[in-house]
């Protein structure tokens, strides 16, 4: 029994040491599955709280999720070095069961009332009394890495809300552009969220604790605001190809990238090299729908929607499967064009703002989602509100 409870000990305390070196140390984004089987149980634990409402119940509940995966990884590893450390007590001392798992606890969060139950303190005490301090700490130097991360990003996502709506869609963002004149202003857009999209491909693959911490307003997504930009980018290049930005390809080319450094921390399989006439899950008749408003807004297309669909088609594979994938994993806001969910949910489309001038009454409101075309202001009235 002594050395079944040596061995166990040891492997237990190997398993919650790796953890927090690949957790918390290593600036690599390697894998734990304590972490990682810790953020599968809180998930679906927290969806069951809010099984019969809708997408904000979701979000409601979600919301909670961070926090509870910082506890419980604090917790499962402090648990898990105090088992340990048990077992190891146990094992090479002369003390009983309870004895050992009340010297490990004494040790490792340096209370040192029990080391009287014998009459050296071994080594393993010393080493106990260092693991709990050093967790701790460890965690707290953890929390402004993450939030000084979550603080740049939703700076952007939060910018992004009046140029492409809440929740985020590509052909809103440049439909907006066209109807009110503000296409200059892309390229620095596009250049603005190549940045972005190469820190959280560096941060959120590091730390990918960062995918449970929500916007502050549930229709807001990080993944969500990066597809509806790289959507933007891709239907510019395929229907405006000698007008488009180069800006569009480096903003294309870094958020693919940084999706796929998510996805391989979170070992999500994916083609890195698709055929570009791989089957979307985004349909033709979705795409064609979204040319013609544009259009309506004012976009001046060089390519007609089905010579563009095998442009926007070779983009899109890039990007699509593992956006999808990463946006049902983090319950996103179920926005149009970002996959399905594993709640039941309809795609909710952004809402513009109404279009008023000075002196005239109230307008209804469009049903929400609703797409209102408006058109192109003009004038010291002009903008989107």
């Amino acid at each position: 029994m002594a050395w079944i409870s040596a061995v166990a000990g040891a492997l237990v305390l190997a398993t919650v040491l790796s953890s927090i070196l690949r957790t918390l140390v290593v600036p690599r984004g390697l894998y734990s599955v304590l972490v990682f089987r810790l953020w599968w149980v809180l998930r679906r634990l927290l969806r069951l709280t809010h099984r019969r409402g809708g997408y904000e119940a979701i979000d409601h509940a979600q919301t909670w999720l961070a926090p509870l995966m910082l506890i419980g990884m604090l917790a499962s590893w402090l648990g898990g070095a105090l088992l340990a450390f048990g077992l190891l007590l146990h094992a090479l001392s002369p003390l009983s069961w309870a004895g050992a798992f009340r010297e490990a606890g004494s040790s490792l969060l340096t209370l040192g009332f029990a080391s009287g139950d014998r009459l050296n303190l071994s080594a393993l005490d010393f080493v106990a009394a260092a693991t709990g301090p050093v967790v701790i700490a460890l965690q707290i130097a953890y929390l402004p890495t993450l939030y000084s991360a979550y603080n740049r990003r939703e700076l952007e996502v939060t910018l992004l809300q009046s140029r492409a709506g809440e929740p985020a869609w590509g052909p809103e963002l440049l439909a907006r552009q066209w109807l009110v004149d503000t296409e200059t202003a892309l390229p620095e857009l596009y250049r603005a969220w190549e940045r972005l999209a190469s820190d959280m491909g560096e941060s959120h693959s590091t730390y990918p604790i960062l995918l449970t911490f929500r916007s502050p307003r549930p229709h807001r997504s990080a993944l969500v605001g990066l597809v509806a930009v790289m959507d933007a980018a891709a239907m510019q290049l395929c229907l405006a190809p000698r007008s488009a930005p180069p800006e569009a390809r480096l903003v294309l080319r870094a958020g693919f990238s940084a999706l796929r450094d998510i996805a391989r921390a979170l070992h999500i399989p994916f083609d890195s090299d698709p055929a570009p006439e791989a089957t979307l899950q985004l349909t033709f008749g979705e795409f064609e729908t979204a040319v013609a408003r544009l259009e309506e807004a004012g976009f001046l297309p060089e390519r007609g929607a089905e010579e563009a669909w095998p442009h926007f088609q070779g983009w899109r594979v890039n990007y699509e499967a593992v956006a999808y994938e990463l946006c049902r994993r983090c319950d996103a806001v179920p926005a149009l064009w970002t996959g399905p969910r594993d709640f039941p949910a309809s795609p909710i489309p952004p809402r513009r703002p109404a279009d008023r001038r000075p002196g005239e009454g109230r307008p209804e409101l469009p049903p929400s989602g609703g797409w209102s075309t408006g058109h192109r202001r003009e004038g010291p009235s002009g903008g989107t509100g």
